[in-house]
């Protein structure tokens, strides 16, 4: 049985699940993630650990530095303490192929080619010890793998970075000057950049320039990227430390890749798979390669979907279970950005038979007579004083949090740093900045210092794909919901009625294609039909459409997405997605027998 969970709340009670099928007596699951392992493992290798300073901290920083990062639409939160930075004088830097309403702020976009913001930072780390703009005094002193890297980058120069990237030289050089002579400079990075096949050593080239330039433990300045200092109930402080998971407590696990999700669950044969178990997420939608994620879940004998909505995953299910909403069972959370640890208290009862996944478990565990006492530890009883017991035990560890402190409102995470890093104590082998890691050659097979290789789907490489599809197909986040969450509920639907291709001008005008037509976005993995809207701010060689479209309201983007790594951390690459663009009335291209008639099946099935 695969065991499939994804991260649609988070939250104590999410390890009652595996708690579950532990007592059960194994099961297969899944390693890696859809989100942001390239750039955990890449920080954690650099930095030692996972964690930034404090979101208002932002509001001392001269220099602000978006990379891969649309913070208006996908991090609201952060915007205020950028324009307190900008009020007092900051200056903003935005690295995005698209103009967003993010980069309205700024007063330098760059627009790099995607997948190429690795020779960008060597290229950028280049001026630096050119032009003398290193911190000799902080480098000397807490930085592993300078002089390499400085022997590194000698022939990285921003002329070779403009051919790669096709940002003009003259823009990295200002990027660079303005680094090596503003400070403080907080670099703050989006997850889609770090979910190319090259993106792990990319950002491990990015996290160096703030390393080579000071910018590291000091107040307004950092790497904002991951904050896990709320991850206070992990048991593996290093995220990556059981991927491929080990055996715990001597119970049989196989795991298989997040990202490979189809491909991987159709060649497991030892044992075969036979059933699957989804809560908290919707993999045929999300994950890469949607025909091969069908494929593999339709080959199942029986398939158990848990989720409030009939998604297009559950609606592959023979059995779905009606899960909780959030309103609906008490639980403590964390986060990913803030250092905060809540309570998330229960507001209503939830309707009709519906049943919080705790409840689901425990009365399974009983059907299954399974061991009573390890049950009454693992799973809590069916009344919320019970939920509450549980949930006190959990934080008995902890000196200052409790439910009842939590009442009260947020608490910061016990050990929590303000400023990350402002020990200068760094959790890495040397106990230095690692620009130079001989973990990540060991681990990943990579190079020790931050390299630039193209990545794996590529308009430069000399390929089939490269010459039958020239444009990259970009699938950024939206502020209008979560991934594939909330995009069915009407009110969200008043303002995104319909999915639509963004396309630039020059890249339309040779196609034939005007705007509002239909159009086919099609690779050799699937297809998709939408209407073309013209952006002329994108970077010609681009389109995008935003990710978490049902197949049932227009497909999903990840029918053209393929199922493949990251260079570290088991992440999904699934923006190496090489396209081409025709007008819709032309024949449908050969994805079309393999895709078959999705969409109608899902239409069909709505109406």
């Amino acid at each position: 049985m695969l065991f499939f969970q994804g991260s649609g709340t988070k939250g104590l009670l999410n390890a009652v699940g595996p708690a579950f099928f532990r007592l059960y007596g194994g099961y297969t699951t899944t390693y890696g993630d859809l989100c942001w392992p390239a750039g955990l493992e890449a920080t954690r290798l650099t930095l030692g650990e996972n964690k930034h300073s404090a979101p208002w901290d932002l509001a001392h920083s001269k220099l602000i530095i978006f990379w891969g990062k649309n913070p208006a639409e996908t991090n609201i939160h952060q915007m205020p303490f950028a324009e307190q930075a900008l009020q007092n004088g900051a200056r903003l830097i935005v690295v995005d192929p698209r103009r967003t309403e993010t980069a309205e702020r700024a007063e330098l976009l760059i627009q790099p080619r995607p997948g190429s913001d690795g020779a960008i930072a060597l290229a950028a780390a280049h001026v630096l010890f050119r032009d003398g703009l290193v911190d000799d005094g902080f480098v000397r002193r807490h930085l592993r793998g300078h002089e390499e890297y400085r022997r590194r980058v000698r022939d990285c120069t921003p002329e070779w970075a403009e051919g790669i990237s096709g940002v003009p030289a003259s823009a990295i050089e200002r990027l660079a000057a303005e680094m090596g002579t503003v400070r403080p400079a907080t670099i703050s990075a989006g997850y889609g950049m770090q979910r190319y096949t090259n993106s792990g050593q990319a950002m491990r080239a990015i996290i160096a320039l703030l390393a080579l330039t000071g910018n590291i433990g000091r107040v307004g300045a950092g790497w904002q990227f991951a904050n896990l200092q709320s991850a206070i109930f992990d048991e593996v402080k290093d995220p990556l430390a059981l991927y491929p998971p080990e055996k715990p407590d001597g119970v049989a696990r196989v795991s298989i890749s997040t990202a490979r999700l189809g491909r991987d669950m159709l060649k497991t044969d030892d044992p075969p798979l036979k059933m699957m178990w989804v809560e908290r997420g919707n993999p045929v939608t999300q994950n890469p390669e949607t025909n091969k994620v069908l494929q593999a879940i339709r080959q199942l004998d029986f398939r158990v979907v848990v989720d409030q909505f009939l998604t297009d995953t559950a609606r592959q299910a023979d059995l779905i279970l009606p899960s909780k909403t959030m309103f609906e069972q008490s639980d403590v959370i964390g986060a990913y950005w803030h250092p905060y640890i809540q309570l998330k208290q229960k507001v209503i009862d939830p309707p009709g038979q519906v049943k919080p996944e705790s409840e689901v478990y425990r009365l399974l565990a009983q059907r299954l007579d399974l061991p009573a006492d390890q049950v009454a530890e693992a799973i809590p009883g069916p009344g919320d004083a019970d939920v509450e017991r549980w949930l006190e035990s959990r934080l008995a560890p902890f000196e200052t949090l409790s439910l009842a402190r939590l009442r009260q409102g947020p608490v910061l995470a016990p050990g929590h740093q303000e400023v990350a890093f402002e020990d200068l104590v760094f959790s890495t082998p040397s106990g230095k900045i690692e620009i130079l890691s001989e973990e990540a050659a060991q681990r990943w097979g990579v190079d020790p210092l931050p390299d630039w290789s193209e990545a794996q789907e590529s308009t430069r490489r000399k390929s089939a794909a490269s010459s039958s599809f020239p444009l990259y197909f970009m699938t950024p986040n939206t502020k209008n919901r979560i991934h594939s969450q909330f995009n069915n509920l009407r009110m969200i639907r008043r303002h995104s009625p319909a999915p639509e291709l963004s396309m630039s001008p020059l890249d339309a005008a040779p196609r034939q294609i005007r705007p509002g037509s239909l159009v086919r976005v099609f690779n050799d993995r699937g297809w998709l039909e939408v209407k073309v809207r013209f952006e002329p701010s994108i970077l010609p060689g681009c389109v995008s459409m935003t990710n978490g479209w049902w197949i049932s309201e227009g497909g999903t983007v990840n029918f053209l997405s393929a199922g493949r790594e990251t260079d570290m951390g088991h992440g999904a690459a699934f923006h190496d997605n090489l396209v081409e663009v025709e007008r819709a009335e032309r024949i449908p291209p050969k994805a079309a027998k393999a895709q078959g008639s999705e969409k109608k099946r899902f239409t069909d099935y709505t109406k």
